[in-house]
């Protein structure tokens, strides 16, 4: 039976195209919900194949500096929450935005809305999967169980220092496998992990749905790189950081379309589209 689920739609049209599908990560309510809704219309304008929606968290174990900048700004100037990165997604679709939605938020904020509310809301305002960085393998099983009855994918992380877990986690995977190129928290790099293609070569061998890779991909060459081997190709931190220098642009209603162009022009650089 072909899935419904927007993911699972755009990876099969993006291989047939024979291309990679561009997946880029935002922090929601930088610099305000608004402006977020107006930044995803223009990734959608600029290529992109899906977006990651951020919701701002305190204590981001996973994140470096830029994205941790960017949810202080979130949280401190419009107090973001997971219903409010819930409801930018519904924005878009009232807008027009096709692409398909993947929260990505850590495990206390969905404790906090509560697992079913979470999931109801998710389905209801067209998002299509998750990834919750710090819910382990052996403690996901409830949440799994109960995104699979509300046609979502829980999309889970695999890092290289993984290996004997590899087969165990994408075993269990759906959506597709989110592949950590490097050690450490994310943010542009110059250099990956030394067996980043052996660790890719094992996940693709280990599971038929496809790969993404992120975490320090902040250049053209690097897409390209990556292009070759993996399904999708995730960018954060670079884009983070374009939108925090374009935020004097952004925040002013007379020079915000300056603002979203150069958004626009980084992304269509960084893919060649």
């Amino acid at each position: 039976m072909t899935s419904s689920n927007r993911i699972d739609l755009k990876f099969a049209e993006m291989r047939e195209r024979k291309e990679p599908a561009f997946i880029p990560f935002l922090t929601v309510g930088d610099p305000d919900l608004a402006t977020t809704v107006d930044i995803i219309l223009e990734l959608e304008r600029a290529g992109a194949a899906m977006v990651e929606l951020g919701v701002p968290y305190s204590d981001p174990l996973a994140d470096g500096p830029v994205i941790q900048r960017s949810s202080e700004r979130a949280l401190k100037a419009n107090r973001v929450t997971i219903r409010d990165v819930i409801g930018v997604a519904r924005q878009a679709r009232e807008r027009g935005c096709e692409l398909p939605f993947i929260l990505f938020t850590y495990f206390n904020p969905v404790l906090q809305l509560g697992l079913e509310p979470m999931m109801k809301l998710m389905q209801e305002n067209g998002i299509s999967g998750m990834i919750i960085p710090d819910l382990p393998m052996e403690e996901d099983g409830e949440v799994r169980q109960l995104a699979g009855r509300y046609g979502l994918h829980l999309i889970p992380l695999v890092a290289p220092t993984s290996n004997e877990r590899i087969r165990r986690i994408v075993e269990r995977a759906s959506g597709f496998v989110y592949c950590v190129s490097s050690l450490g928290v994310t943010g542009a790099r110059s250099q990956f992990h030394s067996g980043v293609d052996d660790f890719l070569r094992t996940v693709k061998d280990s599971t038929s749905l496809p790969i993404a890779i992120g975490f320090g991909i902040s250049r053209r060459e690097q897409v390209e790189r990556f292009a070759a081997v993996c399904d999708g190709i995730v960018v954060g931190s670079a884009l983070v950081l374009k939108i925090e220098e374009a935020l004097p642009l952004l925040r002013e209603e007379s020079t915000k379309a300056k603002g979203l162009l150069q958004i626009r022009e980084f992304v269509r650089e960084l893919i060649g589209s």
